[in-house]
């Protein structure tokens, strides 16, 4: 056999590793053609090249690779490559700090070693696609990482927050799930001094720091059902139910979910839970909807609504 060939086997192996977290000597010689031998002998061919590929002995051992002291070479086929592609750029816009310059630098690898097809495809997409990003909602990479190990050791965080009044208090919390609403990033937690389940904003933390205390887990929320009705209720002065007589998808179509919550209703209508600060500024975000709307709550928002009608007709002049 030629080296051509043995590196092209090699290399098939890798990917094939890389692929799920274990395999059989029989299922990798099956799916290289090989025998059990060969398989092995292309192991220690890997493990040469500085790739940890562990072993187990006995009925269902194995191969599996392993973490090394740095990232191996990464074997992907076209459709991971241009989804790795165009999620780099995407990450080149994104609100991680710092991130940004590592995905840049990542993407032009990428680009590098892509063949013309895939590369002219990826180009095809950065062409059409723009990303708008809010500068002042960035959080920090460190951040990130020190939250997502907690929530996956179950151990508790302390941190500086400032709330909604400018008040910056220490909190010691057991983190659940961040989640991302496109704008932002949400911790969901439980909050050990309040003794309830809380919400905090990730660009409003500092000093965040996991302890040693383990806790078990609790039952809670749904995390993204939780984020988003805090997200779109707590912080405001007002919270408005609006029927809609419109389907609700189309309804979720024109208001995203970090804005106003939809609940299905009956017979073509459905109910829009939003909240402001101004009444003024609510009615008028409901009437550019445009469906026939019906306001349930609060009576204060009928009145902002009828003054603001008569407003309008007098612009008009047929007031």
């Amino acid at each position: 056999m030629t080296v051509e060939a043995t590196t092209e086997r090699v290399l098939r192996l890798l990917s094939l590793l890389q692929r799920r977290p274990s395999w059989t000597a029989a299922e990798l010689a099956a799916e290289l053609g090989v025998t059990d031998r060969s398989v092995r002998r292309d192991v220690e061919r890997l493990r040469a090249l500085g790739y940890p590929v562990h072993a187990t002995a006995g009925v269902g051992g194995g191969y599996r690779l392993g973490a090394g002291t740095r990232l191996p070479p990464l074997l992907l086929d076209d459709e991971e490559a241009t989804a790795t592609a165009v999620s780099l750029r995407l990450a080149a816009g994104g609100t991680v700090v710092g991130a940004g310059q590592a995905a840049l630098r990542a993407l032009a690898k990428l680009d590098q070693v892509m063949p013309p097809r895939l590369r002219a495809e990826v180009r095809a997409v950065h062409g059409a696609t723009e990303i708008l990003v809010d500068p002042g909602v960035q959080v920090d990479a460190e951040l990130l990482t020190t939250l997502a190990r907690a929530c996956r050791d179950a151990v508790r965080v302390r941190f500086r927050y400032t709330g909604r009044d400018g008040a910056e208090r220490e909190r010691t919390v057991e983190p659940v799930r961040m989640v991302a609403t496109g704008r932002r990033w949400y911790l969901m937690a439980w909050d050990v001094d309040r003794d309830d389940w809380r919400t905090f904003r990730l660009d409003r933390m500092r000093e965040a720091t996991a302890t040693t205390w383990r806790f078990r887990a609790r039952e809670h929320p749904d995390p993204v059902a939780y984020v988003r009705r805090s997200v779109t209720e707590a912080p405001y002065r007002h919270l408005a139910r609006i029927r809609l007589h419109a389907p609700p998808e189309r309804v979720r179509e024109l208001v995203p979910p970090q804005v106003g919550r939809v609940e299905d209703d009956r017979d073509g209508w459905c109910v829009l839970v939003v909240g402001g600060d101004d009444l003024d500024w609510l009615a008028v975000r409901v009437a550019r909807l445009g469906f026939e709307a019906q306001v349930l709550e609060p009576p204060e928002l009928r009145e902002a609504a009828a003054g603001l009608a008569l407003r309008l007709a007098a612009m008009t002049g047929t007031g």
